[in-house]
């Protein structure tokens, strides 16, 4: 067989981290292989030769992209040249759907095959893109079971291979060790996760603040720690902080210790959920938006929940309290009995758990090579 050659893009951090993780598993299959894209540090330590560098695709928010339209738009058209010049054996587009499922299309008309790895959330709106990636993929590789059900009913081509998360993140976390490692004895200790970008902690600090107080009076000697994604989130918390006594603990990043440590969570809707049920955290979810945006998005949403764990469950599993039920009082209430005992969430956080932990890196490289091996 000729030497194989495998292109993929990748737009963000998560991206990289899945990117690297399918070319391991891929080069134990392949020595030999050649891999061409976009991609961060982790997928050009695997070998990757990166076209440009990733950090020009990640670009968060409608404003902001489109600042950068035009060069998104001139990279793309350049790099749909260069890969069907290439000809690679397959196209892998790794999330990022905006920029890679136009690449998809254009490559797999020109005939060559093409995966998504990691599906945007059709399901839950903006159905209609269901159409572009049947017509644009020749596979796509989903993260979570019900995405896959989702695409089968709409006759696209779909392989379940697990999340990678649930392969690294331990079955059993233990809540003591990383006590000691962050310096926290005994006693209830909740985590506040109120998300990582700006304009998430603008419209949530001071509320899971707030929440935090009136927990105080419910659960005796109650303390918390909050991980910030980075210094400019640090900042302003901080601001938020002052004036208030609160036995509050920030962390630098470390959100998967802070998880493993508390009793119980305080969370933001997003990838964070699917972190505290893998470590098994009963969690409360809010979520605020923008007025104008929550009234068009309750128009465009089909699903009957936001939050992973609920979507995982099929059912309610977790409180999730949006937009005006997110108060301070409804908050600190719902949280306080779960501190004590979450076990109603907990024992169906193992099941999900042991579902998704499926070794995400080798299924997805088996299933790219069986759609080639389909010629």
């Amino acid at each position: 067989m000729a030497q194989l050659c495998v292109a993929l893009v990748a737009g963000e951090a998560s991206g990289d981290i899945l990117g690297s993780g399918l070319m391991r598993a891929l080069k134990v299959r392949h020595p030999d292989v050649r891999f061409i894209g976009v991609g961060g540090p982790l997928m050009e330590a695997e070998g990757l030769q990166s076209y440009f560098p990733m950090e020009r695709l990640a670009v968060m928010g409608l404003v902001e992209v489109l600042g950068r339209l035009r060069e998104l738009l001139k990279r793309r058209k350049a790099l749909i040249q260069t890969l069907i010049a290439e000809k690679p054996d397959v196209f892998i587009g790794i999330d990022a759907p905006d920029f890679t499922l136009n690449i998809e299309l254009k490559l797999r008309q020109a005939g060559i095959k093409t995966v998504h790895y990691v599906s945007p959330s059709v399901w839950a709106w903006r159905q209609k893109r269901v159409l572009k990636i049947r017509e644009g993929c020749d596979l796509m590789l989903t993260l979570l079971p019900f995405e896959a059900r989702f695409y089968e009913e709409q006759g696209v081509p779909v392989r379940f291979v697990g999340h990678p998360l649930a392969d690294t993140i331990p079955l059993d976390a233990d809540r003591q060790a990383a006590r000691q490692a962050l310096g926290l004895g005994e006693g209830p200790l909740v985590a506040l996760m109120p998300g990582s970008r700006g304009g998430e902690v603008g419209r949530l600090g001071a509320l899971f603040l707030d929440a935090a107080q009136r927990l105080q009076q419910l659960v005796p000697g109650v303390r918390f720690v909050l991980p910030c994604a980075n210094a400019t989130r640090r900042a302003q918390i901080e601001q938020m902080l002052a004036g208030r006594d609160l036995p509050l603990t920030l962390l630098d990043g470390e959100s998967h210790q802070a998880l493993a440590a508390c009793d119980a969570v305080l969370i933001a809707s997003g990838t964070a959920t699917l972190e505290a049920l893998l470590y098994k955290r009963p969690m409360v979810v809010a979520y605020r938006l923008a007025p104008l945006t929550y009234w068009i998005l309750k128009r465009l949403v089909k699903s009957p929940y936001v939050s992973l764990p609920n979507l995982l469950a099929q059912r309610e599993l977790v409180p999730e309290l949006l937009q005006d039920d997110a108060t301070s009082e409804a908050l600190a209430q719902t949280l306080a009995p779960l501190v004590a005992d979450g076990s109603q969430q907990t024992e169906r956080f193992d099941e999900i758990h042991r579902t998704l932990r499926r070794d995400a890196s080798n299924q997805a490289a088996d299933a790219v090579l069986a759609l080639l091996e389909e010629r």
